[in-house]
């Protein structure tokens, strides 16, 4: 396993270290990893926390921005930064279980070669049951308006190639819609239950009302987005390919003239 993990946080404090601690425990008999945790404006103590986390653990990297721009710029951030070809992402608040890491990878390692990404599905989410049924809500509407099938569009837990993800258009809140974008692209999804835990510590950066109204603005442009993509169908003559794979290679080091 050779991977990057990026962990989105804003004021997770309370959180973060356990949760990283959890991630070293779980990885540590597997192969090289690297954890980058993207401090998104923190106003408390989570940047201080982190530094002593990165001492402690020479796999942790920490980035910040110095004003908050959000949960995808942070995730965007933290993916521009790995060095791996394999990217997950974890939210920071440690409701997503570290033991699921080596299954989604192993689902992308037993994977056909058109599912570019592996999503995290929280068939028993544990959160109050409003914000299940809102979640309910806004899954049911997107699936419809999108036909992305994705069954938890809310779930931090998700695996592709950092290629797949820097390929994709970059706005804010698209990581709630990784499904459709990756589709648009011409890429297939891969969704795997795991496992949802309670929050420890803090309370939710999102608020219902929030999410909703500007989930709504950004479900009609992901569905102007996929109306809008353009992925023709190649047909190549016989005469080129054979001209192609007859054509000089120019690998190598240049020589002088």
């Amino acid at each position: 396993m050779n991977l990057s993990i990026v962990i989105p946080v804003f004021n997770e404090a309370e959180n973060i270290t356990a949760l990283i601690d959890e991630i070293v425990a779980t990885l540590d008999d597997e192969s090289a990893y690297y954890i980058i945790v993207v401090d998104d404006g923190s106003t408390d103590d989570t940047a201080s926390v982190l530094f002593r986390c990165a001492g402690r653990h020479a796999q942790v990297r920490v980035i910040r921005h110095r004003r908050r721009c959000g949960q995808s710029a942070a995730i965007a951030t933290g993916v521009a930064a790995a060095t791996t070809h394999w990217v997950v992402t974890l939210d920071g608040d440690g409701q997503n279980d570290p033991a699921d890491i080596p299954i989604l990878y192993a689902a992308m390692d037993r994977a056909a070669d058109d599912i570019w990404l592996v999503a995290g599905y929280r068939k028993q989410r544990m959160d109050g049951w409003h914000k299940r049924v809102a979640s309910r809500i806004a899954n049911t509407t997107r699936g419809f308006l999108l036909q992305d099938q994705a069954p938890d569009s809310a779930s931090g837990i998700k695996l592709f190639a950092r290629e797949t993800f820097l390929a994709l258009p970059q706005f804010d809140h698209m990581h709630r819609f990784l499904p459709a974008l990756v589709q648009r692209q011409g890429g297939q999804v891969l969704f795997i239950t795991v496992n949802s835990r309670p929050r420890q510590h803090g309370r939710s950066k999102y608020g219902i009302f929030d999410r909703l109204w500007t989930g709504i603005i950004d479900l009609f442009g992901v569905m102007w987005l996929r109306r809008r993509s353009m992925r023709p169908e190649i047909e190549e003559s016989q005469s080129s390919r054979a001209g192609r794979q007859n054509a000089p290679s120019h690998t190598g080091t240049p020589t002088s003239p």
